[in-house]
């Protein structure tokens, strides 16, 4: 907290902050009024003096501080010393307005100025600040403010706001003693229910011949009736029976398992369990059989009471669904029991031992958690006193007709709510034992039928009904449609309401509206005349047992609630304000503007007809329970809240539970929750509600829980200074039961509706859900075999008008609304009613399991935080944005590695220099004069075993032969083009070295693969046409292949469609051997074939789009491969070596062809398809020849780990096995083959990753580093902006997981360099790789064309210059991103040393990346995090790319059911971890996603099959408006910041405040 005092201000404003700087020091006011009055002081006096021109060096002096302040809170630094670097951001302007949350660096969301830095809570989470979080200081600042008020408001505000409101104090019960069914006994002396049960059901007395209990069906006949006594016997046997019959002990759970309508069973069942000292636990049937399970398991109850027809029922249940029933479950049938008889007339009653606990309400929470509230039996007699007292109190002002004066019980209670749970059982049941009236009980049936209800009322003369909206409504407007079926319902009995007390309605807020349609249209014209004074809603606590905690009574004592009201002398009160009125519901109007800051500003406290448009209409429950204490607090902080401010209402009262069963941490929270006022810690607790509201003269008005409220965030500007470019961050807050009633009464077609808001991108976004039949699916046309569909036109305009009227009336900018079919929302269960869990709505759409038909999206105004770069269009490589980049680095050093130069290399078999050879066929010869009798090839079958090896001589004169075959039969001439279609053969071999002794340019080609001719057949025929091919040599297996029918006939048709002839295949295996050598036929290397510029060989690469490349190799390349390999890996001639895969190119062709010669070590040939049969052949070979550098692929060791398990061998001689990536290197990769390979012995530090490209096949190696691989985490939102920052990932769970690459092998030198400019990266950022090397390529290969567009930019590919470096040296661009880093480790054992590696980290080509509103993103990592939000979507089946201005994502899916709830789950996930807003969301089936032959995903060809309209597409959403419209919103709705020059060069547009400091690190990217 700032309480300096900035320089250049007036004396009077110093004075003003001199005293409040004392007033704090003294303990006058908190913190927070401290800061509110300061911001006031300076507010006004920087508006008043906006022109001056003291007014900037004075805004300036307040800016400056705070910043100052925070750069030393946050620690930023490099983290391996102890200077602190300078950001590459602003770190200037900070507005005064917001002086708890300062953040120093400035947010790349142009209009999230103020991003507190830590999470806000989510609505999942009422309970996340306890009082032991705050009690440590009076002075507590919240993370997140629940209350926001504007600055420009603060003047008129303030004071208001700073009176906190004190807790309501209790008000004095009056003492009814006395049986309302025998005034000689008082109830006072029975201090639990069943000795009151036990009095009622006395043979002595006349009330207990008295019904008890009436049933009613749904046709409103009596099914089911008990008079007091019955009822009493009947439960005091199956107290008996538990007592004496059961293993059972005092204080043990008992489960109650009853139907709803089982009244008469259930009070039996548990009147019988408080009879018997056990506790009840009533639980529903409906309940699903695991929630049933769990109640088991949590009160470990062992004996369960039902009737015949439940324990049916849940038998046929459990074997149909095959559940495991309930073990240690003693059942027991109670309709079988019939009645206690006691052993004598005299006899006396058992001894009655009451435990503490009376019963456990299981209820689930508005996210579906089930929890049970214990209720003691003392608990529930508090309960009966005030309720009796309350109820009572009426009496005394309204005078009761005569006609309702008869004879038999007082009152009759009618409810229609479930009797076996909450305020149905508490007021039900309960009430009725203790004061000895009739409860008559009717099913929610019964109220659909018009007029049945009200007969009902007539027949029994009910006193009091207990219902709810739903029920009353459904009955009104039966009345208001069709008022004679109601009057006329019964000839001989005249509906007549005059009876009527008590309308008590149990509900979560007041329907004020409707209230009034059923006093003047429902109650009054059927007989009532009292009908205002009779409707009485109830707030009660659902999920914590139930019990009443306001309602309206007579009680007085107004004035200790803080409402001092004057009444006339007869007793009532004679103002004209109704909020005043202590008799009366009062109702007003609030200001919507206000209410969604949570202020509440009365526009009217007594309204006659209410204006949606102008105000929200509150209705109030009455006064709180007469016993209770009840605070309003700041859920978010537990402060109590100012007056007239909207809070949680917390609660202390002897008629509440004691707590949750089994949940002691819980129980703390919300049980005994304490809060601060301005004086510190109240001594006191309360339990926490979860209902959000006020208090208004006393009253308790309820706007929703706390769990329905909706945020939305929205930026305000603030004057402070000139010109007005600081954003004030409000958030305006909104209740689901508003938006559902103005979405129910002006979106037709609406069934039902449920709102809640998502915090994504650190942002409160708003989603409606609508059922309607319009989701339905119809058939279409007379046709049945056309499938069902949906009127897609029709959805989408409903979904437009419910997002339309919803910010039209209440300003909420809907993200998404999404429409399913009707009874499809998850539901709750409240008073025996299904209504729609917002919370369950919410938890399945965060899963993507609602059913939707349509969603539609609303991201241009909704979604503020989409990041925007410096350049727009430009992007992170225009100058502009690389110099700024540049500059905010320029302490750093450029990125660029050393080189290990190796001019001479020795052989170690002979100690001749192999540098000194010009070719690899001299070499082959070299070797055939040395050592001619050693073994040169050898292959290895599937099951392990030896070929007939070849030694020197003899794979020197098979050679001779092929090469001599190459000259004389089929006559190719010296630069000749000859494919070489072989398997893994040494046949392949010795053709590649016969093209070598002839001069010919050999192109090595897998076979054709007979699955995939569509790709395969067009490949071969372009690379016969383009290179002119003269001879195609192949063996046999290859020959079989190639006269296969199916493969013949689509050459043959390909052929002819490309004009070509094919040539003639000549098998070089059929070639009988002979004695000549190379050297006996004079078959040598000529000199002009080894000219730098001479093309030997053409490696082809394709990519997973299959899109060729041709790599020019020379024998000056061939060599400088060898020589990198063997000097890099310090490989010996006395290895051996193993060639598998990939044996045309690369590493491959390396392993399998030249370093057996270029060692004179000797090589075993491993064939894919034996791999593919049996992966063990080829580490069995490893290991038996003892193999101490190999080289394998991602696809292979996947193949391995998921089809073997390496036991019985030993891989410990393996010291380098080499994984190759021509990009990023899986994660999971080296730490998963670890494990596989841990039998065999294999060094953790031998699996080691290989950065390969086509034009070098080993860029950066890990091998021999004896390191496990480094691992670091990058702040992905930096990484958009081309910079690189380490972070924690335990402090960002979005960090990007990167594995190094290695570092350059010998003859190597890797420079990071920035792709636009050709300048050198700092450190800090990255750029493209760029590799000279001895082992380059010499370049791109295309021989029909040598001069054409693609070649020159292939050669400026080849000849990078870097502005900054040594001209001379002429540099491969790979096209690829990364950045170098620094990493120091200790080596050895005893004497250890720090060594320091520099490491090449590679994160992608930049070719696949894509830049959105001048940022950049790697498709792999978005695609990654969709890939893993939902089981749906199949491994690898994602592809994102842009095309037309929009970014469309493709998702593979394994079932089309309900990709609409997949819609926003995906577009959630990217806007959340990637800040992006997708345009276009369409869906594939499993199998229609273009994937190559490695199951690679083909993310150019799935471009190119959605740009021609040939993609099979699902179905397609609609997102967002293209880049465009959405750069406009954000520019025209964003509230930018000024920067002076210096901080422009450092990026104006950085990162959210949420994540400035993961910017500390963007210096020390040198550090360990």
């Amino acid at each position: 907290m700032d309480l300096s005092i900035p320089a250049g201000l007036p004396d009077s404003i110093r004075q003003q902050l001199l005293e409040l700087k004392n007033d704090y020091d003294e303990g006058d006011i908190t913190e927070k009024g401290y800061i509110k009055k300061r911001d006031r002081v300076l507010n006004n006096y920087l508006v008043s003096n906006g022109n001056s021109s003291t007014n900037s060096s004075v805004n300036a002096t307040i800016i400056s501080a705070p910043t100052a302040t925070n750069m030393s809170a946050n620690g930023s630094g490099s983290g391996s010393g102890s200077s602190t670097p300078s950001l590459p951001f602003s770190q200037q302007f900070q507005g005064v307005s917001n002086q708890i949350n300062r953040s120093p660096v400035p947010s790349i969301y142009s209009n999230d100025l103020t991003m507190p830095a830590l999470p806000m809570t989510d609505s999942y989470s009422l309970y996340a600040n306890s009082i032991e979080d705050i009690s440590s200081t009076n002075n507590y600042i919240p993370p997140y403010q629940f209350q926001p008020t504007l600055p420009a408001t603060v003047n008129e505000s303030a004071d208001k706001q700073e009176v906190l409101q004190m807790p309501l104090e209790p008000r004095e019960i009056p003492e009814i003693s006395i049986d309302p069914q025998n005034s000689a006994v008082s109830v006072s002396k029975f201090d639990n229910l069943p000795s009151i049960l036990r009095h009622r059901g006395k043979s002595t007395l006349v009330s207990s011949r008295t019904s008890a209990l009436i049933v009613l069906d749904n046709k409103g006949k009596e099914v089911a009736t008990i008079i007091w006594e019955k009822l009493y016997l009947k439960a005091e046997k199956v107290a008996q029976l538990i007592r004496d019959k059961s293993s059972v002990y005092r204080g043990d759970r008992v489960v109650l398992l009853y139907q709803e309508n089982e009244v008469v069973e259930f009070a039996v069942a548990i009147l019988g369990c408080f009879l018997a000292g056990v506790v009840a636990v009533p639980i529903s049937p409906n309940l699903s059989f695991r929630d049933i399970l769990f109640i088991f398991n949590n009160t470990q109850a062992h004996l369960a009471l039902t009737t015949d027809n439940d324990l049916k029922a849940l038998q046929r249940s459990i074997l149909v669904h095959k559940y495991q029933w309930p073990k240690g479950v003693e059942w027991w049938k109670t309709n079988e029991f019939g009645s206690y008889h006691p052993p004598s007339k005299k006899a006396d009653a058992p001894a009655l031992q009451v435990p503490d606990l009376a019963y456990i309400e299981f209820a689930k929470s508005p996210v579906g958690d089930l929890r049970g509230v214990v209720i003691s039996h003392k608990t529930i007699i508090h309960q009966m006193t005030c309720l009796r007292a309350i109820l009572n109190s009426r009496d005394s002002h309204i005078k009761t007709p005569k006609s309702s004066l008869r004879a038999g019980p007082k009152n009759i209670f009618l409810s229609n709510l479930d009797p076996r749970q909450s305020i149905g059982l508490i007021l039900g049941l309960f009430y009725t034992v203790y004061t000895g009236d009739t409860l008559v009980w009717t099913p929610q049936s019964s109220l659909a039928v018009p007029g049945l209800y009200a007969h009902v009322i007539s027949r029994y003369h009910v006193s009091s009904i207990l219902s709810d909206y739903p029920g009353l409504k459904q009955v009104t407007y039966n009345y208001q449609s069709y008022p004679h079926l109601t009057r006329n319902f019964s000839k001989k009995l005249q509906v007549d309401f005059s009876s009527l007390k008590w309308c008590l309605i149990d509900a979560l807020t007041v329907d004020t509206e409707f209230q009034e349609i059923l006093a003047d249209r429902w109650l009054k014209p059927l007989g009532n005349k009292n009908s205002r004074e009779v409707i009485a809603p109830l707030l009660t606590l659902s999920e914590h047992g139930g019990m009443v905690i306001s309602m309206r009574d007579w009680l007085g004592g107004q004035e200790r609630l803080g409402s001092e009201v004057s009444l006339g002398n007869d007793g009532n009160y004679d103002g004209d304000d109704d909020c005043s009125d202590p008799f009366k519901i009062s109702t007003v109007v609030l200001n919507k503007e206000s209410l969604s800051t949570n202020d509440i500003d009365i526009i009217d406290s007594s309204p006659s007809v209410e204006d949606s448009r102008l105000g929200i209409s509150a209705g109030a429950f009455g006064y709180p329970l007469p016993d209770a204490t009840l605070a309003v607090v700041n859920p978010e902080t537990n402060i109590l809240s100012p007056r007239l401010v909207v809070g949680e209402i917390w609660i202390d009262s002897p008629c509440l539970s004691g707590g949750f069963w089994g949940l002691g941490a819980e129980t703390d929270t919300v049980f005994h929750a304490r809060c601060l006022s301005s004086d510190g810690p109240l001594d006191m607790e309360f339990l926490r509600t979860g209902l959000l509201g006020f208090t208004y003269k006393g009253k308790v008005y309820i706007l929703g829980l706390y769990e329905d409220r909706l945020r939305q965030r929205i930026d305000v500007p603030t004057a402070i200074g000139k010109p007005l470019q600081q954003a004030t961050q409000l958030y305006r807050y909104h209740y689901t039961s508003h938006l559902v009633n103005t979405v129910m009464r002006s979106v037709p077609s609406a069934f039902d509706c449920s709102a809640f808001d998502i915090f994504v991108n650190g942002e409160h976004l708003p989603v409606a859900i609508l059922e309607s039949s319009l989701a339905t699916p119809k058939q279409v046309g007379n046709n049945s075999n056309l499938p069902k569909q949906v009127d897609k036109n029709a959805l989408n305009e409903m979904a437009k008008k419910c997002i339309d009227v919803l910010f039209e009336i209440h300003k909420v900018k809907i993200y998404c609304c999404l429409i399913t079919a009707p009874g499809t929302l998850p539901r709750i269960v409240k008073n025996g009613r299904y209504e729609i869990g917002n919370m369950l709505s919410k938890k399945k759409f965060d899963l993507g399991n609602i059913p939707a038909v349509f969603v539609k999206f609303g991201i241009i105004g909704s979604v503020r935080n989409i990041p925007v770069g410096q350049d727009e269009e430009g992007g992170i490589w225009s100058p502009m944005v690389s110099r700024m980049r540049t500059e905010s680095l320029s302490n750093n050093d450029k990125q660029y590695s050393g080189v290990d130069l190796r001019d001479v290399v020795i052989d170690d078999r002979t100690a001749a220099p192999l540098s000194d050879f010009e070719s690899i066929a001299h070499v082959l010869q070299w070797r055939t004069k040395y050592q001619a009798e050693e073994l040169a090839y050898n292959t290895i079958d599937s099951k392990g075993k030896e070929g007939k090896g070849l030694s020197w001589k003899k794979f020197d004169q098979k050679i001779a032969v092929v090469a001599n075959y190459l000259k004389v039969k089929i006559r190719v001439k010296p630069g000749d083009h000859v494919i070489l279609l072989y398997t893994h053969s040494e046949e392949f071999v010795c053709a590649v070295y016969a093209c070598f002794l002839t001069g010919v340019i050999a192109i090595p080609v897998s076979p054709i693969d007979s699955n995939r001719l569509y790709e395969d057949v067009p490949a071969y025929i372009s690379i016969v046409k383009d290179y002119r091919v003269k001879a195609i040599l192949v063996n046999a297996d290859i020959e079989t292949s190639m006269k296969n029918k199916l493969i013949h006939n689509h050459l043959k048709q390909s052929a002819a469609i490309a004009r070509i002839d094919l040539p003639h295949l000549y098998n070089t295996a059929k070639l009988k051997a002979t004695n000549a050598s190379c050297s006996d036929l004079r078959l040598t290397v000529r000199k002009d074939w080894i000219q730098p510029d001479q093309t030997v060989l053409v490696w082809l690469y394709w990519t997973a789009d299959h899109r060729r490349i041709a790599i020019k190799i020379t024998h000056k390349t061939i060599l400088g491969m060898c020589k990198v390999q063997k000097e890099t890996c310090q490989m010996v001639g006395t290895k051996p070596i193993v060639g598998c895969v990939r044996s045309v190119s690369g590493i491959g062709f390396l392993y399998s062809c030249l370093l057996g010669v270029y060692l004179g070590a000797s090589t075993y040939l491993v064939s894919p398809v034996f791999y593919a049969t049996n992966p063990l052949c080829l580490f069995l070979t490893l290991s038996r020849y003892k193999v101490k550098d190999t080289y394998s692929t991602p696809q292979m060791m996947d193949y391995a780990g998921s089809s073997m398990k390496p036991k019985g061998f030993s891989l410990a001689n393996t010291k380098n096995l080499m994984i190759t990536f021509e990009g990023r290197p899986r994660t999971d990769i080296c730490k998963r083959n670890r494990i596989l390979f841990a039998p065999t012995g294999l060094e953790s530090t031998a699996i080691n990753t290989v950065y390969s490209h086509v034009l070098n096949p080993m860029i950066t190696s890990r091998s021999y580093m004896c390191l496990e691989p480094i691992d670091i985490w990058l702040d992905p939102i930096a990484l958009r902006q081309g910079y690189v920052s380490l972070v924690n990932p335990e402090n960002y769970s979005n960090a990007l997981h990167l594995h190094d690459s290695g570092m350059v092998p010998v003859s190597t030198q890797v420079a990071i360099v920035n792709p636009e400019t050709c300048a050198l990266c700092k450190v800090g950022e990255y750029g493209e790789i760029w590799v000279w090397s001895e082992a380059n390529a010499s370049g791109f290969y295309d021989s029909a064309n040598p001069k054409s567009l693609a070649d020159e930019f292939d050669l400026e590919r080849l000849s990078g210059n870097i502005i900054d470096g040594n001209p001379d040296i002429k540099y491969i661009r790979t096209g690829d991103l990364g950045f170098l880093h620094n990493v120091s480790k200790v080596i050895g054992n005893g004497e250890s040393q720090m060594m320091e590696f520099q490491t090449l980290f590679v994160l992608g080509n930049i070719g696949d990346t894509f830049e959105a509103f001048g940022l950049n993103h790697f498709p792999i990592d978005i695609e990654n995090s969709v890939q893993k939000c939902h089981k749906n979507i199949t491994n690898g089946g994602c592809a994102i790319f842009q095309a037309g201005g929009f970014i469309i994502m493709v998702v593979e899916v394994e079932n089309s059911t309900s990709l609409a709830s997949l819609v926003p789950i995906i577009v959630n996930t990217v806007l959340d971890e990637h800040q992006l807003a997708l345009n276009i969301v369409a869906f594939v089936a499993k199998g229609d996603l273009p994937r190559s032959r490695l199951n690679e995903k083909q993310r150019g060809k799935t471009l190119a099959l959605w740009v021609t309209k040939k993609l099979k597409i699902i179905e397609k959403f609609g997102v967002a408006e293209d880049e465009k419209a959405l750069l406009k919103f954000i520019n025209q709705h964003a509230s930018r910041r000024s920067f002076d020059h210096s901080d422009s060069l450092m990026g104006s547009s950085s990162f959210g405040s949420e994540s400035h400091s993961r910017m500390r690190s963007i210096n020390s990217i040198s550090s360990s």
